[in-house]
């Protein structure tokens, strides 16, 4: 969080510094690294390292052993992994779940203006049609004239009969 220049900074006494880190940028790494851990390449070297660790203390002279059987070290190295990679994990997808929660808005946000502008080309489209059927088209105009004309032959020939 940026500091607000409208108010005085507070002034905390700590016997040690606080570390300062870029969130974005932590987060970032994050999702790096879990996105490392879903992966079968994750998988392969977790089981290499696994198989080498056991083989090492099982056929390695007395001496050179680290870890004798029971695996104990082993067990803490894993588990402080697992420690590490499960925030990091919750982290990454607190990150993905704020995308798809912003994705959703601006497409929610799409199709509402999408809906507006179909609704309104109905509307234009309906008032079109009512507009077309009040207008005289060129075949009921030509209908209208030739009754027309033969009202008018008719009324000719009642005056020269007359």
């Amino acid at each position: 969080m940026s500091d607000r220049l409208d108010q005085p900074r507070e002034l905390r006494r700590t016997l040690l510094p606080r570390p300062h880190y870029d969130p974005e940028s932590f987060g970032r790494l994050s999702e790096r690294i879990a996105r490392f851990l879903g992966t079968a390449r994750f998988l392969v070297y977790m089981t290499v390292f696994v198989a080498l660790w056991i083989l090492w203390n099982l056929v390695a002279p007395a001496p050179l052993r680290f870890d004798p059987y029971p695996f104990i070290f082993l067990t803490l190295m894993l588990s402080l992994q697992a420690s590490y990679a499960a925030p990091l994990i919750l982290l990454a997808q607190n990150r993905q779940d704020d995308r798809d929660r912003v994705q959703y808005e601006q497409d929610r946000a799409r199709n509402e203006r999408s809906i507006a502008d179909t609704e309104y080309l109905t509307r234009e489209i309906a008032a079109l049609r009512l507009a077309l059927s009040e207008v005289a088209t060129r075949d009921f105009l030509r209908s209208e004239l030739q009754q027309m004309a033969k009202e008018l032959d008719g009324k000719d020939q009642l005056r020269e009969q007359i």
